[in-house]
C-alpha cells in the first residue's frame, strides 16, 4: 500500500478505534493504510491531552499548504478568477481539475481564502455563507449542539460511491433578512431536487418540510449541515425509515451536490429575494426546471428521466 495523505474522516476513525484499545496495527488495516502512517499520524499529531482529530487533520493541512511544491501562482490566478465569479471552492476545485489538469482541494482552497481575509484581501466575500465564514481551525465551535448527532463518519460507504437512489443532502437557503427560508434536498445519484418554503426555519418547520418533500420517494439516508434548523432529525428519521448524518462544520464539500444544487437555484432566486413575495408556484417553478435540465454528470439525462429510471433498480 502506498503512503496517502490522511482524510478527516479517517482520522476520527483513528480516534473512535483508539478509544476502544486498539493497537496501531488494528488501526490501520481498518482504514486500509500502511502501519508506518498511523505511526507517523500519532507522532506528528499526539498533544498532552491525546490525540484529536479535529486539530490533528488542521495541523496537517496547514503543513500541506505551507509544503505544496506545485500549484503555481498562475494556477492560484485561476482560482481566484473563479471564485470571484461566485463558484463554490469544491466547484473551482472540480473545474480546475477538468479545464486545467490542476489538483487543488476544496480543503485548500478554504486555506488559501482565508490566508487571503489575513491580508486584508477580499476572496472571502464571495463565498456562499461568507457571514458565518470562519477561521478553519480546530478552535472549539462554542454554537448550540445537536442532540443526537450521528456524524458523517458513520455513513455507509455506499453513500460515496453514489451506486443507490435515496441518498439525500439536506440544506436550507435563507431570505432577505433572515425572514423565511427554502428547505432543498438532492438526491446524490439522480441530482433530483426537492424544494419547500418555509416561514420559519425552526427545527419543527424544517422538519415537517422535509418529512412532507421526501414521504412519496426513496429514502436511505440525509446528510444535513450543523444548522439548528435541523436538529428535528430524529423525528424526520423515524417517519421517513431513514437515517441521518451530519457534515462536518464548514465542510460544505462533503455536501457538495446539495451546495452545487443551491448555486443553480439563485438563478431563479438570487440572492436578497424577499420570501414573504413567493408564492409556491415559485419554488414549484425552479424546481421543475432544474429536474428537467438536463446534466452532463447524468449523459445529459434530465434529473427526473433518471430517477424514474433507476429508482426501482
Amino acid at each position: 500500500m502506498s503512503y496517502k495523505q490522511l482524510t478527516c474522516i479517517q482520522r476520527y476513525q483513528i480516534y473512535a478505534l483508539l478509544k476502544t484499545g486498539q493497537n496501531q496495527a488494528t488501526v490501520a488495516k481498518v482504514l486500509n493504510v500502511h502501519r508506518s502512517t498511523i505511526s507517523r499520524e500519532l507522532r506528528r499529531n499526539t498533544g498532552q491531552r491525546g490525540y484529536r482529530p479535529a486539530q490533528a487533520h488542521s495541523s496537517a493541512i496547514k503543513r500541506h499548504y505551507k509544503h505544496k511544491p506545485n500549484i503555481t501562482q498562475a494556477d492560484w490566478a485561476i482560482v481566484e478568477a473563479k471564485l470571484r465569479e461566485e463558484l463554490s471552492p469544491e466547484q473551482v476545485s472540480n473545474w480546475v481539475k477538468e479545464h486545467n489538469n490542476i489538483e487543488i482541494s476544496p480543503e485548500w482552497i478554504y486555506q488559501y481564502i482565508w490566508e487571503d481575509k489575513k491580508s486584508k484581501g477580499m476572496l472571502y466575500t464571495h463565498l456562499r455563507r461568507k457571514k458565518k465564514y470562519r477561521k478553519r481551525s480546530g478552535n472549539r465551535d462554542n454554537r448550540g449542539k445537536i442532540p443526537n448527532r450521528i456524524g458523517i463518519e458513520e455513513r455507509p460507504e455506499i453513500v460515496d460511491r453514489r451506486e443507490r437512489i435515496g441518498d439525500w443532502e439536506a440544506d436550507t437557503i435563507i431570505g432577505k433578512g433572515k425572514k423565511g427560508a427554502i428547505v432543498t434536498l438532492v438526491d446524490r445519484k439522480s441530482r433530483f431536487l426537492r424544494m419547500g418554503l418555509v416561514e420559519r426555519r425552526t427545527k419543527d418547520a424544517v422538519a415537517e418540510m422535509i418529512i412532507t418533500l421526501l414521504n412519496d420517494l426513496p429514502v436511505h439516508t440525509i446528510t444535513c449541515d450543523n444548522g439548528k434548523e435541523f436538529a428535528g432529525h430524529e423525528e424526520v428519521a423515524k417517519a421517513l425509515g431513514a437515517m441521518v448524518y451530519f457534515a462536518h462544520p464548514y465542510s460544505s464539500w462533503e455536501r457538495g451536490t446539495n451546495e452545487n444544487t443551491n448555486g443553480l437555484i439563485r438563478q431563479y432566486i438570487p440572492k436578497n429575494t424577499d420570501f414573504s413575495k413567493l408564492t409556491n408556484a415559485d419554488i414549484q417553478f425552479a424546481e421543475n426546471r432544474l429536474n428537467t435540465r438536463p446534466r452532463k454528470c447524468l449523459s445529459f439525462t434530465p434529473p427526473v428521466v433518471f430517477l424514474k429510471n433507476h429508482c426501482c433498480t
